[in-house]
Formats: C-alpha cells, structure tokens, sequence
C-alpha cells in the first residue's frame, strides 16, 4: 500500500514535471503550413541574438506586416514542446533554423519554415535543482556564436552544442552545485567569450558574472557583484571600494547580487553592462545592520569584456531592502538630449523609474517614474539617489509598498523604436505588504532554503470568496510607450491581468506584446490601437520576427509558469489551466488550425475534516507562508505549475510527513523540510491545509452539504 501511495502521491504533486519526448521527433502533431515566396523581395533576415543586435532594442527593420494588414496574420504553425512548465525564452533564428528552449533548460532546434524539430538537447537537470531556485524550472533562451547554440542550465552549467545536429562540444560547471545557484538567464556573446550570471540570492548565495571562451569553455575571467568575508582578502580594489558600504557580517548572509539576467556587450565602447540584482536577504537592516549602500546591489556595473575588469558602476537602489533588482532588460542607445546626441544605456528596473544614462561613463542623465512608486519622491539629480518616502522602510505588515518586490518591471523585456522614439514596457501594478520578522530564527543566516528576511504573513491573502474579482482593480499589468527624452508616457494600453509578457517593436509600426485573455497583440506603435489579436495561452516571453524566402514570420515561446505561477497569490489563483509548452509562429494569410484552448475539467475531491483547534491552524498559516508560500502561493493560491495542496488526496494526507521531513519526493524537487519544521508545525500545515482546503470546496459548491455534519 505504501508504493501505491506514493505512486498516487507522486502523480498528484508532480503532475507539470518533466515528460518525456515522443521516441521519433513530433513534427506530424501540429499542421504546418510551408511558406509560400511573397510578391516583393524581402531579403532573409535573422533574429540571431537575445535582443536582435548588440544594443538590445528588440526591434526589426521588417516591414512586410504592418499597420495595413497585420489584420491578416494567421497561423503558420505550431510546436508542442515536452513539459508542461513555465516557458521564458527569446527564440533566435539563425540559417532557417529556429532554435529556442523550454523549461529544464532543454533546447529544441525547428525548422522555421515549417516547425519540424531538427533536433533536441536535454541536460538532464536533476530535479531536486527545484528547491534550489526562485521561480520556476525556466530558461530564457540561448546564445549563437561560431556554429554553436550555448545554454545556461537550471543547475548551473553552461553547455555548448554544435549547431548543426545538437552534440554537446562543451560542458562546464559555472556555479558550486551543493550551494542554491540556478541559471536561468541567457548567455550573452562578447567577442570570443560568452558571458553567464546565475540566481539564488533569496536562498542565500553570493552573485558573481563569468566569461569564458566560446572555442573550449575555459573560463577567462569572474566578477563578483558583492564583497565577500574581508579576511579572506578581496578579489581586487572595486570589492575592496563596495566593502566599505556594508557592515556587520553579510558574507555569513551571502549578500546576494545575482545577475539573474541582464547582461549588455558593447562593442562600439567595449565595455560589458551587469545589471546586479538583489540582497541576500532581502532586509537590509539584517543583512548590514548599521546602514550603507551596500555596493553593487541594485546597480548597473560596466566592466571590460576581455578581462572583467571594473569601469564604472550606477546604484538604482541604495541599502535595496524590497528586492528591487537592477536585473531588467537594458538597452543601448544614441539619443537627442540637450540638443546633443548621447550614447545612452536605459533601464526600467523593478523599483519604478525609468534611468537614462551615459553608457561611455555612468553619468546618470535623467530618471522619472515610469509605474506606480510610493517608497520614493524624485531621484535626485544632483547626488543621483533616491528621495524616500518616511514610510518607504516601515514594515509592520499594514503598510502598503509600490512596486511590490514582483516590480513595476520584472524581467519581460521592453522594445524600442528609433523611429517613433519610444520604448515599449510591459508594466506591473502589484501592491504588498512587507512584515519584519517576528521568531528569531528568521533573523539568523541560513543558506539552502528561501530567507528574505521578513515573515511572510504579511503578504498572506485575506480569507474571502471571489477574491478575483476584487482584485482587477489593485493587481495589473498595462503595456506603455515611453519617451526616454521627455521621460513621459506617449500611451497606455488597456489594463490587462497581472503577468504580461515582453514586447518586440517592428518597421512596420507595430508593436507585439502578450497581454490580457491570453492574446498575442499587434498594437499602432505611435498611439496604441489594438490593430490585430489571437489566442496563445499565457504569454510570459517576448515575440520575435524574421523572413525567409520572402516571407516575415512572427514567433512566440509559451507556456505558463515563473514566479506568478509558483508564488502569485491572490494574482494566481484563478490562473488554473491545462498548461501546454508551445511555440506559435505566425505570417500573413496563414491557415494552420490552431489548437483548441485547454480548460480545467477536475473536480475538486471533498477534503477531510479539520481536527486541529484554532491556535494549530493559526501556526500552520504561519509556517506554511515562512517555508512553503515561495512554491506553492500565498494562502495557498498556485497557478497550477506547483501543486495547489488544497487538492491534495487522502493518500497524500497520510503520507505528510514522509514529503515534508522525509524528502521522499526529493527527487522531484520536493527536498526535506527537516532542518526548519518540526513535526508538530508539519502537522500544523496539513491542519492549514485542509481548513483552506474546505472552505474552498464550500465556495465550489455552495448547495451542498458537508459529509461531516
């Protein structure tokens, strides 16, 4: 009986893990449509790095769908991908081949014509790697360079593959595996190097970015983004210059500084752009206890390319504290500014502002706020700090902080046109509440599993029905176009759900973005009218386009996962659907039937009774949010990707403490809870668990009586 419990067990929890791929590759599974040359000559064109180019705009000179008939695009075809997670990637096209990755960090090569796979690489991460990482198994795709397809994988290593038929050239291992480091950010190219950061500040790690030779993986050079423990000296003087903005003892912390994902190679100045993310732990009052800015967090970082070495550094935010990383897109520019064109570096990061710097010096240009901001006023312009709110730093769960630490920019990438001048950011309207902690335990240093630094109540979900429709109007995401000049809004699009995905601006302007209702949506660049839309499923990444034999194709990576999946909350807890992993590709007067919507036929099974008394249940929330929110969801909301444990079965009810202390599915990702939850707490959640559990099967079906009266 216990096999076949666990085996239930199993299939319950694990259900959005990894599949496995069909034995011969799945091209016959979706209609393809082959593309047919277009009157005009359209030469083929490219889509060969993360951002189209070195300067990261996202933009495409391909003009065939424009404003005129991009009412006429339909399907060319579509791949299903093997899982059924989050999917974060940027495709890129190269010599008619699309080559884009899925979650587990595996990489699909396709046709893109017709959407045949090529090949298929699979890491084979070692899923136990879940706990070990913030939001989701996702990757944000690959890099090209000499004949090979690079990618950074969710365990830390980065793998270079012959283009040409998917063999592994190299492999090495970029981070300490028994430490939490993930990698879920693309490679960037600099030359003869391709350039690697990582994440896991929330678990505890120190950030650094390395560089290695695109020909052997030899590593060239690393650059950490924090200091480490000054007695064992310091890597060189910009560690020893950022030791003297932190006090107490971080490195026992980790310190944090992960370059999760930003990484700009500029080879005009030649000069490499790090966007740091941020502490580790969150709260900066415990992580250096007596102030300081605590150097280079939050801050864009400029170093060589060719030896890492440090030129010049900007901090966004000082003393970070609300995990307002610096990680967002960056994106090179030439503007007018003062009647004097300037080589500008932007970023819209998490803390609200939009920065426009010099990107030769670091010299901060302008900064106004771009989204929703009540922790500061201004940037002022004359230090280049932040003027904070008196209530920015209080946290006794009742204050209210805008941006979130979700941000008024996460990672979705922006777009920019040169033509209209405008920026294209998909923005996030996500207020919480930010609690000190209140055990001492949660002051103390601990690497392995989520430590922010602040007790999670706080952003725990009131208890009441039909929260999603009270939501609408607090939680939201809405696509602007921005003019970097005058730092202003040009236009807004319509306010859509929490979570939108990455924008690509075109010629032809139009400017695609995933946004509400799950739609792919082609907007008027200069005024944003909605000219064209279409079903995908939930959009996360940003489109790209390219031609071949004279025809403009529109590509989309999706698939439901991330952080909103695993930790959204009240965002997420309507999001449930049968997810699919996909890629959709689009051109004019396509005819490929697209797949039918996936919609969720379950029917909640009737939980068992609570026996636990109120302070039991009480605890239960308690914990659960310390140790188990991060996975799956404030109050227990999940969109799905992480079990919703409310509809958790009885044999997963009687094998509790096996998964929660036991480790038993730590294979799966699911690793023990030992060392932090005693079996009284672990019984305190099940306890938790089964009152929410009720009260949900009471909203399902209002009518109907408990079994248990």
């Amino acid at each position: 009986m216990r096999v076949i419990a666990l085996l239930l067990c199993t299939s319950l929890l694990l259900a959005c893990s990894r599949q496995q791929p069909p034995v011969e590759p799945a091209a016959t599974e979706a209609p393809v449509t082959p593309a047919q040359p277009a009157p005009s000559v359209l030469p083929d064109t490219e889509w060969p790095m993360y951002g189209n180019d070195t300067k990261e705009q996202r933009y495409s000179r391909l003009d065939q769908v424009n404003r005129e008939n991009v009412g006429q695009l339909g399907l060319a075809w579509y791949f299903d991908m093997y899982t059924q997670r989050g999917v974060e990637a940027t495709p890129l096209e190269v010599g008619g081949v699309l080559y884009v990755t899925g979650s587990w960090s595996m990489v699909y090569a396709l046709d893109a014509r017709t959407g045949k796979l090529k090949w298929f690489y699979d890491p084979q991460v070692d899923q136990s790697f879940l706990a070990k990482g913030c939001c989701d198994a996702v990757n944000r795709g690959v890099a090209y360079a000499d004949g090979k397809v690079i990618v950074g994988t969710y365990d830390g290593r980065l793998v270079a593959l012959n283009a040409l038929d998917g063999k592994v050239v190299w492999d090495v291992q970029t981070t300490d595996r028994d430490k939490p480091y993930t990698i879920t950010g693309a490679p960037r190219i600099a030359g003869d190097k391709v350039i690697i950061g990582n994440g896991g500040a929330e678990l505890g790690v120190r950030g650094y970015v390395s560089a290695y030779s695109i020909a052997s993986g030899e590593m060239a050079w690393r650059f950490y983004t924090v200091p480490g423990n000054p007695a064992d000296g310091f890597e060189n003087a910009a560690m020893e210059a950022a030791a003297k903005t932190w006090t107490g003892k971080w490195w026992e912390w980790g310190g944090g500084g992960t370059a999760w994902d930003s990484i700009v190679h500029d080879p005009e100045l030649d000069l490499l752009y790090i966007g740091v993310g941020n502490g580790s732990p969150w709260n900066a009052s415990l992580r250096s206890p007596e102030g300081g800015d605590n150097l280079y967090l939050s801050s864009i970082v400029a170093v060589r390319p060719e030896t890492g070495e440090y030129v010049w550094h900007y901090q966004t935010t000082p003393a970070e504290t609300w995990d307002y990383t610096a990680t967002q897109p960056i994106m090179l520019a030439d503007l007018v500014i003062g009647g004097k064109t300037r080589k500008v570096l932007m970023q819209a990061p998490k803390n609200g502002f939009f920065y426009v710097l010099d990107r030769a010096t670091g010299e901060l240009l302008s900064a106004e706020k771009y989204g929703v901001v009540n922790w500061a006023t201004h940037v002022d312009m004359a230090t280049g700090r932040p003027v904070e709110t008196p209530e920015a730093r209080v946290f006794d769960g009742k204050n209210v902080s805008l941006p979130s630490n979700a941000g008024a920019h996460n990672w979705p990438p922006m777009a920019y046109n040169p033509t209209a001048g405008l920026v294209y950011i998909p923005t996030l309207v996500f207020p919480t509440r930010f609690l000190a902690p209140t055990e001492e335990k949660d002051m103390k240093p601990g690497q392995g599993k989520w430590k922010v630094g602040f007790d999670r109540m706080g952003g725990s979900p009131p208890k009441i029905p039909n929260l999603g429709a009270i939501i609408d109007t607090q939680f939201f995401s809405q696509l602007i176009a921005w003019d970097p000049v005058k730092q202003e809004a040009r236009w807004k699009a319509p306010a859509g759900r929490a979570g939108s995905g990455g924008a690509l601006a075109t010629a032809g302007g139009l400017v695609f973005s995933g946004a509400k209702d799950n739609q792919l949506i082609a907007y008027d660049a200069d005024t944003g009218e909605e000219l064209w839309s279409t079903y995908t499923g939930n959009i996360a990444a940003a489109p790209v386009t390219y031609a071949l034999d004279g025809v403009q194709y529109i590509a989309i990576a999706q698939g439901f996962g991330g952080g909103f999946a695993a930790e959204g909350g009240p965002v997420a807890h309507d999001w449930h659907m049968q997810n699919m992993s996909r890629v959709m590709v689009y051109r004019l007067d396509g005819k490929a039937e697209p797949p039918p919507p996936r919609t969720d036929t379950r029917v909640m099974p009737q939980p068992a009774p609570v026996t636990a008394e109120a302070a039991v249940l009480q605890r239960g929330e308690v914990v659960y949010h310390r140790h188990c929110s991060y996975c799956h969801g404030d109050g227990l909301r999940t969109g799905g990707v992480t079990p919703d444990l409310r509809w958790s079965t009885p044999q997963v009810h009687k094998m509790w403490q096996d998964i929660v202390l036991g480790g038993v599915l730590q294979s799966r990702g699911m690793v023990s809870f030992s060392d932090y939850v005693s079996a009284d707490d672990a019984e305190a959640i099940r306890q938790y668990v089964l009152a929410e559990a009720n009260r949900l099967y009471q909203e399902k079906t209002p009518q109907a009586e408990t079994a248990h009266e």
